[in-house]
């Protein structure tokens, strides 16, 4: 193998935020043994010597880490994990790190930490903070904005390469101008817009932090025009989904699995060692193995990952139809609508009107990428 990509969840579903809309608590609580436990070293070691024992000469690894809130880990374990990939790496594979962390736990001495080992750090915030206060307290239920805002300037001031994940809400749909005034705010110049996730299992909508498809395509547009409006001024700022439909419509890969049509890009390890193919479907029924008794490209290849990945290409009928098709390729298999006999995606009239609205201006600023290049 040349490339293998890792989510790893070393905290399971630990948090020191108690977050309204957390799909993974859900997804928990679904499944028949929650495997809610840290990691070990052991299982760490173990994950680490099957990857470059595994790997090709050459290859390139990611190793991202997410939660619960991985942080909980302690910094400990993340100094012995990059050890260990240091003394088990001995076939000159480059290796990237991540983390996914709502900031919380961050210390000076984990942004040092960030910055001497080249971690990508992505912090949690949403938009505005009353949206973000509200949404995502802390366990004792207060608001946690001004901490998380004080922990993006320490990780800036420590030279930490950083992004920020807003998850679309409800509120926060009706406010993007806002949302985007306030994120540039802080400084960060990578932006990272998801929608929020209903409960599985539950009618989509439902819930009172739940987005429609109307708000979302409100959200895309109003937001559209704000990015857009900078670009012109060239006062660039990146936000991912945006990026990624200008490089669909270049002819190049996007760089997100909902974009691009695909599953099965990573392997999720749990805290227990147990492996999922996807963060979005962490559930018995999606259980690969574990990194303990399998080998990862045993857990690759196998047949619950390869009927995960085919379907997960099947585009519904309707959608092969639509001239929208090149830039949504059916969307993240997680919005599929339960309820639409077609089992499209739930944010489908919400894409439609977006790609309408801003396909002039995306196809403008395609153009000038084209004639710098």
């Amino acid at each position: 193998m040349k490339q293998l990509q890792f989510l790893i969840k070393p905290a399971a579903g630990y948090c020191n935020m108690r977050c309204q809309y957390c799909f993974y608590r859900d997804e928990q609580q679904n499944r028949v043994n929650p495997e809610d436990c840290m990691m070990t070293r052991a299982t760490a070691e173990t994950l680490i010597q099957r990857c470059f024992v595994e790997i090709e000469q050459g290859g390139f690894v990611s190793f991202a880490f997410q939660g619960g809130e991985p942080t909980l880990a302690g910094l400990d374990f993340f100094r012995f994990f990059t050890q260990t990939v240091r003394k088990y790496n001995q076939k000159r594979v480059t290796v990237q790190y991540a983390i996914q962390t709502n900031g919380l736990a961050i210390t000076e001495e984990w942004a040092e930490f960030f910055s001497k080992d080249h971690f990508l750090v992505g912090i949690s915030l949403d938009g505005t903070p009353d949206v973000h206060d509200a949404l995502r307290p802390d366990a004792q239920g207060n608001g946690t904005w001004d901490k998380i805002t004080q922990t993006i300037k320490l990780l800036r001031r420590c030279g930490v390469e950083c992004n920020l994940l807003c998850v679309v809400t409800k509120r926060l749909a009706k406010k993007a101008e806002r949302v985007y005034k306030s994120m540039k705010a802080t400084g960060v110049r990578y932006l990272q817009f998801i929608p929020c996730l209903d409960p599985l299992d539950t009618p989509q909508g439902q819930q009172n932090y739940s987005l429609t498809p109307e708000l979302y395509a409100q959200f895309l547009c109003a937001m559209f025009d704000a990015w857009y409006r900078d670009w012109k001024t060239s006062t660039y700022i990146s936000i991912r989904l945006f990026e990624d439909y200008i490089h669909l419509l270049m002819g190049s890969p996007a760089g997100t699995c909902s974009t691009t049509g695909t599953c099965g890009a990573y392997m999720v390890v749990e805290g227990s060692g147990a492996v999922y193919p996807c963060d979005f479907f962490c559930l018995d029924a999606y259980k690969l193995g574990t990194v303990q008794n399998d080998t990862l490209q045993s857990l690759l290849t196998g047949k619950k990952m390869q009927t995960f990945i085919t379907d997960g290409w099947q585009i519904p009928a309707e959608c092969r139809q639509c001239r929208w098709i090149r830039l949504c390729r059916g969307g993240c298999k997680r919005d599929r609508n339960a309820t639409d006999t077609a089992q499209r995606s739930y944010y489908c009239k919400a894409l439609q009107k977006f790609f309408a609205y801003a396909e002039p201006r995306l196809c403008e600023m395609v153009r000038a990428v084209q004639m710098y290049r």
